[in-house]
């Protein structure tokens, strides 16, 4: 049985802690994934998921309870270990692509490994293996407003790769794009966590996104309200085969 590589136990997350206007975004979340998981969190706007990505994700921290990701307790991890967890444990994917604008698709995958310290030659090479892997070998020397919106998204799919994290995390990654376009990038997702086996985590409001996924938790007003299994859940691609983008 597959270990498990997020745990996290009432967590609350609070604002404005002691005043009259404290916010209490999260209240008491429980979750546990496995490593190896396709899992969806789901909610609308203002049902906490973007607070929570961001405390999975080490860019935040619980006002309070456990939090364990990959064997650290993110409570005794100081800000430049939670700095090393993100560059090398966690693939993030945004809505919003976050790519360097005048670097090239090459460029801006090679960057997490230049700052992991990767020699020149080696994060060139990988970083060529990863842009073919997402279906853009012939795009690797355009800047992103050479690119298309997927085409921006496969990029930062691939960079997400870079550092072979535990955990790709993806935060709306198909709200900025058209239906078809989304569709490409969710097959690439799921070409990604069955050629490479990755760990997925993925925040969405797409409720018809969220049931390709193996586990749907569901968030409201700070509570997770519901969490299922998918039995309808397959996987889109026999080990080994490809996909062509």
């Amino acid at each position: 049985m597959n270990r498990n590589i997020i745990e996290m136990k009432n967590i609350v997350k609070s604002f404005y802690i002691g005043t009259p206007n404290q916010l209490n975004i999260l209240k008491n979340i429980d979750i546990t994934i496995k490593e190896g998981e396709f899992v969806s969190i789901v909610g609308a706007s203002g049902s906490g998921k973007s607070t929570l990505m961001n405390i999975i994700g080490a860019l935040d921290r619980q006002t309070s309870g456990t939090y364990v990701l990959d064997d650290s307790n993110v409570e005794e991890v100081s800000d430049n270990g939670l700095s090393e967890i993100r560059n090398k444990k966690i693939g993030f994917v945004f809505q919003t692509f976050n790519l360097i604008p005048r670097s090239t698709a090459l460029k801006n995958v090679e960057l997490p490994m230049l700052y992991a310290g990767m020699g020149r030659k080696e994060r060139l090479e990988k970083a060529e293996n990863l842009l073919k892997l997402v279906g853009m070998e012939d795009r690797m020397t355009h800047v992103p407003n050479e690119l298309s919106g997927g085409q921006k998204q496969r990029v930062a799919i691939a960079r997400a790769l870079a550092n072979e994290p535990s955990i790709i995390l993806a935060d709306e990654p198909t709200g900025a794009l058209d239906s078809s376009t989304g569709r490409l990038v969710m097959d690439l997702f799921h070409k990604v966590h069955e050629l490479e086996g990755k760990t997925i985590v993925f925040i969405t409001h797409n409720q018809e996104l969220a049931q390709e996924t193996e586990r749907i938790i569901t968030l409201k007003d700070g509570n997770i309200i519901s969490e299922e299994y998918n039995t309808k859940y397959v996987r889109k691609f026999p080990s080994g085969e490809e996909i062509c983008l």
